[in-house]
């Protein structure tokens, strides 16, 4: 390939368009450490013999943008996309269809699960990334050489990634499956809303009694709004530690309250009144709230993970492509298929976790 092209003209950016290829090589580089939402920095387009480093700062670009990742004829090749998906949705307004994601592909390949790009490339063109630019400031501008040697090079490989991967897949007979995880992925992706119940995800909710579990879920809920009304990342609103020990050990008015975040040095004093009323008006969906899941009957799991791990040894699939510990928890707990295990997985797994979910319960 040739020397990168800075790109800070939309009407070039559009003007290639019309001869496109029929797939490119296409990444991003986003700052989301001040912000709840990630903002789009750089994005990296290998298009035929030319490496496009397009600035997204420019007024038009974004529409520019998503002219191409609109575009039904040609194929987006991409690595590890989720991330880059939620940061070209916000900048763009649309998301990369078609899309392929070389790391979801190797994975089902059997060649590795959860690989970097820079294994990846190694192990396919044995060609050795350096890892120079990992956490530059990709919102100033001018980029240095290296930054923009380092940013050419995440989509330089992309179609040899894609050569390997896609034709082992065929191999298999395969295709199908990577379908169905990258059409999940961009579901996930156009879904813009928090989760319902937030306190899930902590383990910390499970010891909680069920009003504490209840001021929990108030306050994350109220967390996830104030976060994205103000662009903030949430733990800078309120941290999951305080979160916690306010749902366990609640203060008995706002006036309590403050005395209590002003005995914090990095408590979030000045949001005292928002979160008393937060933490002290019920919601209205509240006594549906599903309590956390306890601690995991350990042989019942275990015999889910023995059966998971000799199905991926019979598909070659390496471990935890089929089904992590925390959804087989999830499949154990209620006996639901959580939607990470629908599709391809589900008709894997079904006929050999069935018989064995009848026993399946958790303790504590």
């Amino acid at each position: 390939m040739s020397e990168p092209l800075w790109i800070d003209q939309p009407g070039e950016l559009l003007r290639r368009l019309q001869d496109a290829p029929r797939r490119i090589g296409l990444d991003t580089e986003f700052i989301r450490e001040r912000t709840y939402w990630p903002r789009l920095a750089l994005v990296q387009m290998a298009v035929g013999d030319d490496i496009l480093l397009v600035d997204p700062l420019v007024p038009g670009m974004a529409a520019a943008l998503a002219a191409w990742l609109d575009a039904p004829g040609v194929l987006k090749v991409m690595h590890s996309a989720s991330e880059d998906l939620i940061a070209l949705r916000c900048a763009c307004g649309t998301l990369p269809k078609p899309m392929f994601d070389t790391q979801v592909a190797a994975a089902i390949a059997g060649i590795g699960a959860g690989m970097g790009y820079q294994k990846l490339v190694e192990q396919v063109t044995g060609v050795a990334l350096p890892k120079g630019e990992t956490r530059s400031d990709w919102l100033r501008r001018p980029l240095s050489a290296a930054q923009l040697e380092y940013a050419a090079d995440d989509v330089r490989h992309l179609d040899a990634l894609y050569a390997a991967t896609s034709g082992r897949l065929r191999e298999l007979g395969r295709e199908e499956w990577l379908a169905e995880d990258v059409e999940r992925a961009l579901a996930t992706a156009s879904r813009d809303e928090g989760e319902t119940w937030p306190h899930l995800s902590l383990r910390s909710a499970q010891f909680l009694d069920t009003a504490g579990q209840r001021r929990l879920l108030r306050l994350l809920r109220w967390r996830e709004r104030h976060a994205r009304e103000h662009d903030l990342p949430r733990s800078w609103v309120l941290d999951n530690e305080l979160a916690v020990l306010l749902s366990r050990d609640p203060p008995a008015d706002a006036r309590a309250l403050q005395q209590r975040l002003d005995a914090m040095p990095k408590a979030p004093r000045k949001l005292a009144n928002a979160l008393w009323q937060a933490i002290s008006t019920a919601l209205a969906d509240e006594d549906a709230m599903p309590a956390p899941a306890g601690d995991p009957d350990r042989n019942a799991l275990r015999r889910l993970q023995d059966a998971v791990a000799k199905r991926s040894a019979e598909l070659s699939l390496p471990d935890g492509v089929l089904a992590s510990r925390r959804h087989l928890e999830s499949l154990l707990d209620g006996g639901q298929w959580p939607p990470a295990l629908q599709g391809w997985r589900r008709r894997e797994l079904e006929p050999v976790l069935s018989p064995l979910l009848a026993g399946g319960s958790r303790s504590g």
